[in-house]
């Protein structure tokens, strides 16, 4: 496993191979066989775009929910991270520590229609004892990458 490699391609899944050789100094055929080698491996799961979806879509909505789970015994909290991790609805499933044991991303088209996957989906789940639900108004770094304007508005700047 060559971390050099797996750097750049989280930096940018659309390097060359022949890029990354040149970076790294092995050759593209060496690049080849190690992305290939980390792919079979499950290391390397797939290649995503940053997408601003704010420019594309302003209807989209996403939240952060925090939910209490009661863990099976012999399986602890993956049962039902697995089960949540299988809605479309959900982006990411993490376990925590602190003051909850999940933490769910979820995105759809409007307020209303999270709002009731939450109430017809997830609070409904045997082991959920408990949600908190955090709505994402704005998001200014996505994955490592600003997505904030480039422009800048000066109106309020002024000199005398």
């Amino acid at each position: 496993m060559n971390k050099k490699i797996l750097k750049l391609l989280e930096k940018n899944a659309r390097i060359s191979d022949a890029d990354i050789a040149t970076i790294t100094g092995l050759s593209e055929s060496e690049v080849k066989a190690e992305i290939k080698e980390m792919e079979d491996e499950g290391i390397i799961r797939g290649y995503k775009g940053i997408i601003d979806w704010e420019r594309v879509d302003s209807d989209a909505v996403s939240a952060i929910i925090e939910l209490k789970v009661t863990p099976t015994a012999g399986l602890g909290f993956e049962d039902v991270a697995e089960r949540i991790s299988r809605y479309p609805e959900v982006e990411s499933v993490s376990l925590m520590s602190g003051a909850c044991d999940l933490i769910v991303t979820v995105k759809g088209r409007t307020f209303h229609e999270v709002s009731d996957f939450l109430a017809k989906e997830l609070a409904v789940i045997d082991s959920v004892t408990s949600t908190a639900t955090q709505f994402i108004m704005r998001k200014y770094k996505e994955l490592g990458f600003e997505l904030t304007s480039e422009e800048k508005d000066e109106r309020g700047a002024f000199s005398l």
